[in-house]
């Protein structure tokens, strides 16, 4: 995915006439906080001057969730929870099994099943159990109205089952009942997911364009002539990317809550949690970018080497669907990547209102992939 550099040179333009104006110092004295801020509000305007900053941080990712918003709908696989201690040996849940669209999940709890049931992570439970004094089974589904379109595919299913020529009519009885469950819609799915691409962009290619440029126009070196301090070139830097990605977030995540339904389960505070990730992501990958900046020669070497970086995330961490439509040997390669545990901790903050603790573990992970980034980068980066 190559964006270009046109609007990475008019970014540096800005960036390079503002910071010129920047009160770096006063009647001989001089504070870092002032200058930091001078570059951060430099920087946030060149950001917002940029054509290619705004599209692929805003636009693109508004495109997909416009898309996906009015299409709706979902995917044909019906994932049925065996309950614990059901009989899984007999003819009913077998021929389930052969179906290609049914997924029966049988490692959890029932407790945890229920929970599932509510939160639409799963369609329907079944248990299944002979019949006292009969060779026949007794057959118990327990719908979610979270998922009515599949719960109805799983009736047809079901239904076909029990004629089929192969199984008796006698073999099984089935009873039937529905919870009630939050609806899971697509856009519940989509938005995280084209949230964490348009943060890994625009920490990835902003970042490494804007400091491959500043190096290259001999900007850096005329702040080295000044009392300014180098943690003041990257926080400022940093603090503007931060801002424009979060205020890109906000737009998102309101455009899909009030346009396409997207569920906020506890309002306000879900909204606040979704921001604070995606500082956290931001950060992180504003890490590749620095690598990236480090590494690359000129700025026609910057869009190869981030599309290296970004791709396999976009299309592995899922963004557009659960990484478990993935074959078996694929999915490990998906579990490594960053972008996967901001996704997963959206999705779980946003629809099932989990808070921060609850997501530690992915922050955990988000937190190893920042070091280990930041160590790569502070030995790679060059400041001239």
């Amino acid at each position: 995915m190559n964006t270009g550099n046109s609007g990475s040179s008019l970014e540096t333009e800005g960036l390079n006439a503002e910071t010129e104006k920047a009160p770096f110092r006063k009647l001989g004295s001089y504070s870092n906080t002032t200058a930091t801020l001078a570059l951060a509000k430099a920087s946030f305007r060149s950001i917002m001057r940029s054509p290619s900053a705004v599209v692929f941080t805003l636009a693109f990712p508004l495109i997909f969730i416009l898309v996906f918003g009015f299409l709706g709908g979902g995917g044909t696989r019906i994932d049925v929870g065996v309950t614990p201690g059901s009989d899984i040996s007999n003819p009913v849940i077998t021929m389930l099994s052969k179906t290609g669209m049914i997924r029966l999940v049988m490692d959890k709890s029932r407790a945890d099943f229920d929970k599932l049931l509510e939160k639409g992570n799963i369609d329907a439970m079944i248990d299944v159990h002979r019949k006292v004094n009969s060779a026949a089974y007794s057959v118990n589904v327990v719908y979610t109205s979270a998922s009515r379109d599949k719960g109805g595919i799983l009736k047809s299913v079901l239904n076909n089952v029990f004629y089929d020529k192969t199984l008796k009519p006698s073999v099984a009885e089935i009873k039937e009942n529905t919870i009630v469950g939050r609806e899971y819609k697509t856009i519940d799915f989509i938005l995280p997911g084209q949230l964490g691409f348009s943060l890994l962009s625009t920490g990835v290619f902003g970042t490494a364009f804007v400091f491959l440029s500043l190096r290259q126009t001999l900007v850096i070196k005329r702040f080295f002539a000044t009392p300014v301090k180098r943690s003041s070139i990257v926080i400022g830097e940093g603090i503007a990317r931060i801002g424009f990605a979060l205020i890109g977030a906000l737009f998102i995540i309101l455009i899909g809550h009030f346009f396409f339904g997207f569920t906020l389960v506890h309002g306000v505070a879900t909204v606040i949690n979704m921001l604070l990730l995606a500082t956290m992501g931001i950060i992180v990958f504003m890490g590749f970018g620095f690598i990236i900046s480090g590494i690359a020669k000129n700025e026609s070497m910057v869009p190869p080497i981030s599309n290296i970086v970004t791709l396999p995330q976009f299309l592995l961490s899922g963004t557009f669907f659960s990484i478990e439509a993935f074959p078996s040997w694929l999915q490990p390669i998906s579990r490594a990547l960053p972008l996967t545990y901001l996704n997963d901790a959206m999705r779980k903050v946003a629809f099932e209102g989990l808070g921060l603790w609850d997501v530690k573990f992915q922050i955990m992970i988000l937190l190893i992939w920042g070091i280990g980034i930041y160590a790569v980068a502070v030995k790679v980066f060059k400041w001239e």
